[in-house]
C-alpha cells in the first residue's frame, strides 16, 4: 500500500469516526469510556504509571478515565512532543491538577519542567484498528517509535467500535497493541 493509499484510508476512517460520534445520543457519549473494563484493569498492576492522552475531537474520550485512574492511585503521565516534527514523543509526569501548556500542533501537554518518565502502561489513541490489534494513527509515527523504546509497556488502544476494519496494511515499524477496548467490547491479542 502506498503512502497515498494510507492517507486515503486515514481520511476515510477519520470521517467515519466523526460521523459515528456525531450520531451518538448524548447519553451514550456521556457513559462511554467512564471506567476501564475489568479485563483491562486486571492487567494493570496497582500503582503502575499509566500514559494516557487528552482526547481531541472525536477521539475516544479520556476525561472520565483520567479521574478513574487518578482516584485508584495510578501515577499518570501524558505525551509531550518536541519542538520540531522530527523529535520523538516522550512521556511527562502529570496529575489532573497540573496546568498544561500548548505544545507542538497546539496539543496541550505537560510543561517543559515536568519530569520525563517511563510508563508501565500506554493507553493510546488511534485512527483505526483491525482484529489482530494492528493500529493506524495520524501518520507521524510517534506512538510506534515510543512503543519500540518501551518494549515492556502494556500497549492498550482506545477506540470507538466504528474504527475497526478487517485488516490494516502493516509497515515494518508498526507495533501491534496487546489489547484494545471500545464502547462495546474488549479485544485481547495473543501477546496479552
Amino acid at each position: 500500500m502506498t503512502d497515498t493509499d494510507r492517507a486515503k484510508l486515514r481520511s476515510s476512517l477519520l470521517a467515519r469516526r466523526s460521523a459515528f460520534v456525531a450520531g451518538l445520543p448524548p447519553s451514550v457519549r456521556t457513559l462511554a469510556f467512564r471506567a476501564l473494563p475489568s479485563p483491562v484493569l486486571a492487567r494493570m498492576p496497582p500503582g503502575s504509571r499509566v500514559a494516557i492522552y487528552r482526547a481531541m475531537g472525536s477521539e475516544a474520550p479520556t476525561e472520565a478515565l483520567i479521574d478513574f485512574l487518578h482516584e485508584r492511585g495510578f501515577k499518570l503521565c501524558l505525551p509531550r512532543l518536541g519542538k520540531t516534527t522530527a523529535e520523538d514523543m516522550e512521556f511527562a509526569d502529570w496529575s489532573p491538577d497540573d496546568i498544561l501548556v500548548p505544545g507542538q500542533l497546539r496539543i496541550p501537554q505537560p510543561a517543559p519542567q515536568a519530569a520525563t518518565v517511563t510508563p508501565d502502561v500506554v493507553l493510546t489513541p488511534l485512527v483505526g484498528f483491525d482484529p489482530a490489534l494492528n493500529r493506524i494513527g495520524h501518520g507521524a509515527g510517534y506512538y510506534d517509535r515510543a512503543f519500540a523504546k518501551l518494549p515492556n509497556a502494556l500497549r492498550i488502544g482506545m477506540a470507538w467500535s466504528c474504527q475497526m476494519v478487517d485488516a490494516l496494511p502493516i509497515q515494518p515499524w508498526d507495533v501491534p497493541l496487546h489489547m484494545l477496548f471500545t464502547e462495546q467490547s474488549v479485544i485481547e491479542g495473543e501477546a496479552a
